[in-house]
């Protein structure tokens, strides 16, 4: 995936969120009669510039700046200059506490109200998914303990019905992130139903970076397929060293193949090494040399060649299902989504807090791009839930009581209603260079993380 490919989704996404986040402001304010002098997607020097006049005869000036990481609706307030007497009453400053809540909120509102929709068309266009089919269990681990079996199809989580594999790994964390036993239901081989009693204790899912399902003891099932190549990646070792797609490895290095991991994991302990293929192309065996490229992980070096597993459409329906809804459940599921999600990243937020989930959890800019090109890689589904995604952490992370962020300011507010008067510029003041420092700190993990992500992945 090419770095302007991630940058060009990555600034789509950051447009599309900020743009909808700044809006909730400038349209409360503009239906409360404050007047709105600036609307800026992005901070630095303006890119394009345009001034519009409003009905109320009020001239706007709109901006898209050089840097998309933010933006702000510029309100006529006294405390930022003159304003005269005849348009005192429409200052934000002079507005009663109630609507300058209303003006504040309405931005991560209208976060929450763009998640609901992009999860709203999620659902209603329908996407193909992995079925929530466990594989082998890890010896001596907690799945193992809990009597899953390979082949089981988990069908609820707790209460939660589940029918994805993705559903099953974010109900797990949902339900197990403080500890504790999860009951799952399954549906083995032979269509029994029964419980399996997950008992994690006092496992702290986030304390360490990485998949939690490796914690546990999961892997996805997968058939045990012959090694035929369905396809090649352009410029990759296995199109260099002339794979062909519908190639069937017979050996490598001598060794006979029997399934498609075999060859996998034989690749992967073996990266810059020259190995010998044997495969069979039109009933004819033929010889070739792969030197598989290397790749960094968590635990070294890892061979790979970049050609990916021919599946038939006949495995392909064990091993995937197509979900949709109509308008109407789309819009509830969209609803439930969105507040589940809400409520998640506040539980992992307080974890980081408390000390229970390992900062190297938190992503910056350079994650949520790749991220962005990834998805937009995939296909529109997963561009627009990863959207939603990020709409729901801007909308939490904005809510919290952050000076500088909105939740800051509603936090100032409720000490004004307390108190009957707003707090000092002093305090303010204080509370804004807290804010700053806090918020340096946060970008500095999140790109500290980021680097080390590079590092390692190479």
């Amino acid at each position: 995936m090419s770095i302007l490919y991630n940058i060009f989704f990555f600034i789509i996404a950051i447009g599309v969120l900020v743009t909808f986040h700044e809006f909730g402001h400038y349209w409360v304010a503009r239906k409360a009669g404050v007047k709105v002098l600036r609307f800026s997607v992005g901070f630095g020097k303006p890119l394009f510039t345009w001034r519009r006049k409003t009905a109320e005869g009020d001239e706007i000036e709109y901006i898209v700046a050089a840097i998309p990481l933010g933006g702000y609706v510029k309100m006529l307030d006294e405390r930022e200059g003159e304003v005269s007497d005849a348009e005192k009453k429409r200052a934000f400053n002079n507005q009663h506490v109630s609507t300058r809540i209303a003006i504040v909120f309405a931005g991560p509102a209208f976060n929450f109200i763009l998640a609901i929709f992009l999860y709203w068309l999620v659902f209603l266009m329908g996407a193909t998914v992995d079925r929530p089919l466990v594989g082998e269990t890890e010896a001596g681990s907690i799945a193992e303990q809990a009597g899953f079996e390979k082949r089981d199809e988990v069908l609820k989580v707790g209460d939660r019905s589940i029918q994805s594999w993705n559903e099953f790994r974010l109900a797990i964390l949902d339900q197990g992130l403080d500890g504790g036993t999860i009951s799952i239901l399954v549906r083995n081989i032979d269509g029994v139903e029964s419980r399996r009693e997950l008992a994690l204790g006092e496992l702290r899912l986030l304390e360490n970076e990485g998949d939690i399902f490796n914690v546990i003891g999961f892997s996805q099932w997968w058939p045990q397929l012959t090694a035929e190549i369905g396809g090649v990646i352009e410029k990759s070792a296995a199109e260099n060293a002339g794979l062909q797609k519908n190639d069937v490895v017979l050996q490598v290095d001598g060794v006979e193949i029997d399934q498609w991991l075999s060859l996998v994991k034989m690749i992967r302990e073996k990266p810059n090494k020259a190995m010998q293929f044997v495969v069979l192309r039109d009933g004819i065996k033929k010889s070739l040399t792969v030197i598989p490229q290397s790749r960094k992980n968590k635990d070294g070096e890892q061979g790979f060649i970049g050609a990916y597993q021919y599946i038939s459409d006949e495995v392909r329906q064990q091993l995937v299902t197509h979900i949709e809804y109509s308008p109407f459940e789309a819009i509830t599921k969209a609803v439930v989504k969105t507040w589940d999600m809400s409520t998640l990243t506040l539980r992992v937020l307080w974890k980081m807090i408390t000390g229970e989930a390992a900062l190297s959890n938190i992503s910056g800019p350079i994650t949520i791009a790749t991220y962005a090109g990834v998805t937009a890689s995939i296909g529109l589904v997963s561009f627009l839930s990863f959207l939603a995604v990020i709409s729901v952490s801007l909308g939490v992370l904005n809510l919290l009581p952050v000076p500088m962020l909105d939740g800051g300011h509603l936090f100032y507010y409720l000490i004004e209603i307390i108190k009957g008067s707003p707090v000092s510029e002093a305090f303010e003041l204080r509370g804004q260079q807290v804010g700053i420092v806090l918020l340096v700190l946060l970008m500095s993990v999140a790109i500290f993380n980021d680097i080390q992500r590079l590092i390692v992945n190479g």
